[in-house]
């Protein structure tokens, strides 16, 4: 007995394995196409990603501000430098604190750096308040000058920070920009 041949115009349902060019350069066309459509959504969401834990480390480091200045029992303060993108917690005066251009804190004798935060051009946010530096009262908790912090990305998304003269610390985002936070 011999094995069955196809005829003329029949096809083996065996003898073909693998993709053709044809099909191969399909696939990788449709695969492009959808990572290119995608990439911008998914920049997107990290950026969000970004400006959460950016409004996250600055509300826990307002706190800590507070925290320090009634475990020390001295006025503790939040200064922002804007010319080195840094913002530090110390004691002593506003001016007597600084950052470098690595974003390291150097102070005057008599003052003392408790934490520093540089947000270098990779962070992809900005920081902007009404004044340069805050004061937490050791004896009551209070801050002193009441201030907004504005933590922002480029595209205008941007989270709110709002410190009362409690010293309390409400976040929200205007016109509702962020998800998961109160408009402003």
């Amino acid at each position: 007995m011999e094995p069955h041949r196809p005829q003329h115009g029949q096809h083996d349902q065996h003898g073909q394995h693998g993709l053709t060019l044809v099909e191969a350069a399909v696939v990788l066309a449709i695969v492009a196409i959808t990572t290119t459509s995608a990439a911008p959504g998914f920049q997107r969401l990290i950026d969000r990603y970004r400006l959460d834990a950016a409004a996250t480390q600055f509300a826990a480091d307002l706190q800590l501000a507070r925290n320090e200045s009634i475990a020390r029992n001295r006025v503790v303060r939040l200064s922002w430098h804007a010319a080195s993108a840094c913002y530090l917690l110390h004691t002593g005066p506003a001016e007597a604190c600084g950052c470098d251009a690595d974003g390291q804190a150097h102070c005057t004798p008599g003052s003392t750096p408790i934490r520093s935060v540089a947000w270098g051009s990779g962070a992809r946010v900005s920081l902007q308040s009404n004044t340069a530096s805050i004061a937490f009262d050791p004896l009551h908790g209070t801050a002193t000058p009441t201030a907004t912090w504005r933590i922002a990305l480029g595209d205008g998304r941007a989270i709110h920070h709002v410190i009362n003269v409690m010293g309390r610390v409400r976040s929200c985002s205007p016109l509702a920009g962020v998800a998961g936070y109160h408009p402003c």
